[in-house]
């Protein structure tokens, strides 16, 4: 009976083990008993919203993948720019959020490595004597970008010359229309949106190329190490085993592209 027992209580102490572990990781991803997750509408490639409102695209179906492994309730928490999701998390107002990784965000947010990967480009009127990304950034030159988003981020530190010009919001609707408003010369954002855009408006024309790749991940609030680590081997399994390209695949969007192993 000795025999026997001895592997049956190892067992079951390797079992309680692994049980622990996943007590800790709920506990630190959902603190209040539930999985806060910011999903950001003014991205359409990530989140988009079903006809009853209820959260689409891979953001969502990754916070519900998430939410159903920790085996809590999920809460969706929605924004229509970036950069409201992540002062949400600095303030521990959600638990997850999906944001493009930028060094001046990693002060307060832990990021997983991207699970997607997309272009900010510019938009400019069809006539514009713009041509190139590099033509852009020159003196006189101003560009709607919607405030906090990471094409805001990035462009901030890189840009030389040009002058930003911010709307209030990251949707790309609020760029656009400032760009007519303010008879502006280009606008940022993400390639897909203003492509779908350009469709229909045939005096204005998206540019070849790429200002920056932005890469998109999963975040949590700064702190969170328990967190943070189940987060990184999450998006690199979500990666691996398609479920991330079939969940952009069901949201139409093709163009978007699952971010390498590794990041």
């Amino acid at each position: 009976m000795k025999r026997l027992a001895f592997p049956a209580l190892a067992l079951l102490a390797a079992c309680a083990a692994a049980d622990g572990v996943r007590r800790d990781v709920a506990q630190d991803l959902a603190p209040t008993g539930k999985l806060r997750a910011a999903i950001n509408f003014g991205n359409g490639v990530l989140a988009q919203k079903g006809a009853d409102g209820t959260p689409q695209g891979v953001s969502a179906d990754l916070s519900r993948e998430l939410a159903k492994r920790l085996n809590v309730p999920l809460e969706f928490v929605t924004f229509e720019a970036a950069g409201k999701a992540f002062e949400a998390a600095k303030d521990n107002k959600v638990d997850v959020l999906f944001v493009a990784i930028e060094p001046v965000r990693a002060a307060d947010v832990e990021f997983s490595p991207p699970y997607v990967l997309i272009e900010g480009t510019y938009m400019v009127l069809r006539e514009s004597p713009l041509k190139e990304i590099a033509d852009v950034d020159r003196a006189g030159v101003r560009i709607a970008i919607g405030r906090g988003s990471a094409y805001d981020l990035y462009l901030t530190r890189t840009l030389k010359n040009a002058t930003l010009v911010r709307a209030a919001t990251g949707g790309c609707c609020a760029m656009i229309d400032q760009f007519r408003a303010e008879k502006l010369e280009a606008v940022a954002g993400v390639r897909q949106p203003l492509v779908e855009y350009a469709k229909s408006h045939p005096d204005v024309r998206v540019m070849d190329g790429r200002f920056q790749e932005i890469r998109q991940a999963m975040g949590t609030p700064k702190g969170r190490l328990s967190a943070a680590g189940y987060l990184r081997t999450f998006v690199e399994e979500m990666k691996a085993n398609g479920f991330v390209a079939d969940a952009l695949k069901r949201s139409n969007q093709p163009d978007a592209q699952v971010a390498p192993a590794g990041g």
